[in-house]
């Protein structure tokens, strides 16, 4: 469980450091938009009241403590799991990857109201006009880690 720990919370740090640079050292909350190298990557000022990609923003309350509760019942759950799975690095790191991106969401839904979104790629002609934070890439890296390494380690078993 050590390589979930300390997954989750160099994750849970990364986001929040991130969060903190770009948005408030770097004053994005009030200039909204900073070219950094595009269109591969700008940084755009989001808040997020839904879950990825703003789906499911309704901007209640009630919505709110909904997504917190059942982040937390996912990262309870998760955290169980890795318990009784076999000892595999790549596994249990995608494990607290996706603990520690739910959490920092989860943290800012808690202070805030919402999720501190700022990253938009865009390439090859498509405008992307979505944003998502650091959080977001650590849930999704952790996600794709748990399938790739969960049949590898059901054949290795």
């Amino acid at each position: 469980m050590r390589v979930v720990a300390t997954a989750a919370v160099l994750a849970f740090g990364l986001d929040q450091l991130s969060k903190y640079i770009v948005i408030h050292a770097m004053d994005l909350v009030h200039f909204h938009s900073i070219e950094v190298f595009p269109p591969l990557l700008n940084f755009r000022y989001g808040e997020n009241t839904g879950i990825n990609f703003g789906l499911f923003d309704g901007g209640e309350q009630a919505g709110r403590w909904v997504l917190i509760g059942l982040s937390l019942v996912i990262c309870a759950g998760l955290s169980i799991w890795a318990r009784r799975l076999p000892k595999h690095f790549g596994l249990l790191l995608s494990v607290g990857l996706v603990i520690g991106g739910a959490l920092g969401n989860v943290f800012d839904r808690v202070i805030y109201g919402y999720v501190l979104d700022f990253l938009n790629m865009s390439c090859c002609g498509f405008h992307n006009p979505f944003v998502f934070n650091v959080a977001d890439v650590f849930i999704f890296a952790g996600a794709a880690g748990l399938i790739l390494f969960e049949g590898r380690v059901k054949k290795a078993g």
